[in-house]
């Protein structure tokens, strides 16, 4: 599985940018020292010293900030000797606002190197809950290849409710993909009780529909646990929903689909995609409450050797770029190669990044799973 912070070359430019900024306290001491050392030295720049520790601060822990003021007062003290300006007041004013900036840098840094520790350790914590709901998936399960790919919006500090899952049971691979509505810790607690009930009911459900049942009662009793006094609205407890896809592939060359409210998966057969939507639509998991959904029904499509099912969450669909269009997943994979379900998906991956131009609004799930049994291929009716 890859996961990453959207958009990928964010980073790059980051940490450029970092090192130049922890180079400019150096630049500042090698500038000031050139000049106050030239021969046709007319400017006095013994004030410009006083901002080289607190640049250092900004990038630097306490003891490289105090290193930089050393060296400051190490400058300071060579110009004078060479100037001959010992004596002068402001000399002794310029290394006092030297010594009390130093300090004033040094604290800050110790401060913001405490914070720098408390936010590392906050997203840890957030990266292991968020493999609660999206750890890797083997490249090989059962009968099927399996690649996936989880883009975080950069734009939200926040822990999404993506979820998916995929696992080999006696009745065949199944999957779970889904988008919880809302994000923070209430998203991942929603996300986790759904994928936890689909990890237990996969190995003891033989019917899908039942699977569906066991991950709607999870949910709800999610939902009992919630504190409705710390809601803002009444009306947001009817906005709390699940949108969930099932799917199952068993040797028969089938693939049996439960939508509750999801955008439908793409399946690939001969480089033409075709969208599995749902004959009759339900509602997403947690609105029971307030909607009676039509009893489950499993649908079947064709699954044949060679082919590609494409599972996502809607973040990858509303991806939109400078002229607000949205991202063309189906005309997209029509014309993307990929030997393999991760080259394919890397690809597609990198199309939708350039699409989107590093403004996903939207954490975005991909799983694409390709049918590795040997079988006779049956053209799309």
């Amino acid at each position: 599985m890859r996961f990453m912070r959207f958009a990928p070359g964010a980073s790059g430019r980051s940490h450029t940018l970092f090192a130049v900024t922890r180079c400019l306290p150096f630049l500042v001491l090698a500038a000031v020292l050139s000049i106050e050392l030239s021969p046709v030295h007319t400017l006095y720049t013994g004030p410009l010293l006083s901002p080289a520790p607190a640049l250092a601060a900004v990038t630097m822990g306490p003891f490289g900030t105090g290193g930089v003021a050393l060296l400051a007062t190490a400058v300071s003290a060579i110009t004078a000797t060479h100037n001959n300006v010992w004596g002068s007041e402001m000399v002794y004013a310029n290394l006092l606002a030297l010594l009390v900036v130093a300090l004033a840098s040094v604290a800050t840094s110790a401060v913001r190197v405490r914070r720098d520790r408390e936010l590392a350790q906050i997203r840890r914590i957030a990266q292991v809950s968020q493999n609660v709901v999206l750890r890797p998936l083997p490249a090989r399960i059962g009968v099927v290849n399996t690649a996936s790919v989880y883009l975080a919006a950069e734009r939200d500090a926040q822990i999404g409710g993506d979820l998916y899952e995929a696992m080999c049971t006696r009745y065949g691979v199944r999957l779970i993909v889904g988008d919880v509505r809302g994000k923070g810790l209430a998203a991942v607690r929603s996300a986790a009780a759904v994928v936890g009930a689909f990890r237990e009911a996969v190995h003891y459900e033989q019917d899908l529909a039942e699977v569906m049942h066991r991950c709607a009662a999870a949910l709800a009793r999610e939902y009992e646990l919630l504190d409705r006094s710390q809601l803002q609205d009444p009306q947001e407890l009817a906005e709390q929903f699940v949108t969930v896809l099932l799917a199952q592939v068993s040797d028969e060359s089938l693939v049996e689909l439960i939508n509750r409210g999801h955008p439908p998966p793409l399946v690939m057969r001969e480089r033409k995609v075709r969208s599995l939507d749902p004959a009759r639509p339900l509602p997403p998991l947690g609105l029971e409450e307030f909607l009676s959904p039509p009893p489950i029904c499993v649908e079947t499509f064709p699954f044949l050797p060679g082919d590609r099912l494409l599972l996502h969450t809607d973040g990858v669909v509303e991806a939109r770029n400078h002229y607000n269009e949205f991202f063309p997943l189906h005309r997209t994979m029509e014309t993307l190669d990929g030997a393999t379900p991760g080259e394919y998906l890397d690809r597609l991956r990198h199309a939708l990044v350039r699409h989107a131009e590093g403004r996903l609004a939207d954490d975005a799930a991909m799983v694409l799973i390709e049918r590795a049994t040997g079988g006779a291929r049956r053209p799309f009716r």
